[in-house]
């Protein structure tokens, strides 16, 4: 089979999956390789980018996805009655960042970053399939951890988490001297999880902006 078919071969179980599929799943089905399948995958890719249509493939992780390019979302909701999704409150999107930039973690670490309860905010992403649950801790109470979801990369256009975009570092005394001017800007403050005394400080505005910016 030629690289053409093969790649006609890829369109046709995008197009017929509708949900993403992962390029393990193509590679068994055509019998090629991993990286074979990956490299045909993203040629085919290209092509459809180059060739500006209404449709495009897009990659999620180790996945692909066949979907409508956004530029015509207006006109899809026209065609389908679809309503928009309700916007994200700020406090959504704070909760989203500060998982989205230390995941796994829990309810009690998001809150503690925050400073106020988030059960209601985490039930809501959850529901939007934005989060998930990714197992427990093996502490006492076994409290649930929650990550970021396929969805979350496709909403943000992201490929993967290496693309979201690295939030400006404040370390020692500088982050002890803006410590009240973030407060009063609303800025929230993502502790990472590598043991040290390093503060990410950014903005859900700035996080969201830079990660959807074409």
């Amino acid at each position: 089979m030629s690289d053409r078919n093969y790649k006609c071969a890829i369109e046709a179980i995008l197009f017929a999956s509708g949900d993403s599929v992962a390029v393990d799943r193509i590679a068994t089905a055509l019998e090629l390789t991993k990286k074979e399948a990956e490299k045909l995958t993203d040629e085919l890719m290209a092509e459809y980018i180059a060739a500006q249509r209404g449709i495009t493939i897009i990659k999620l992780e180790n996945s692909y996805q066949m979907v409508s390019v956004k530029e015509y979302a207006k006109e899809i909701r026209t065609v389908m009655d679809l309503r928009r999704n309700t916007p994200l409150s700020q406090a959504a999107l704070e909760v989203l960042a500060v998982i989205a930039y230390n995941q796994p973690v829990t309810k009690a670490f998001v809150e503690q970053v925050r400073g106020v309860d988030c059960s209601g905010v985490i039930g809501s992403l959850t529901t939007k399939d934005l989060i998930e649950e990714k197992g427990r801790l093996e502490l006492p109470g076994r409290p649930l951890i929650y990550g970021t979801t396929e969805n979350f990369l496709r909403c943000f256009s992201l490929s993967s988490l290496d693309d979201l975009p690295e939030p400006p570092e404040k370390t020692g005394d500088k982050a002890d001297a803006q410590e009240n001017t973030e407060e009063e800007n609303g800025q929230l403050s993502i502790f990472d999880t590598n043991g040290d005394d390093t503060v990410i400080t950014a903005t859900a505005e700035e996080i969201v902006a830079e990660a959807t910016a074409d």
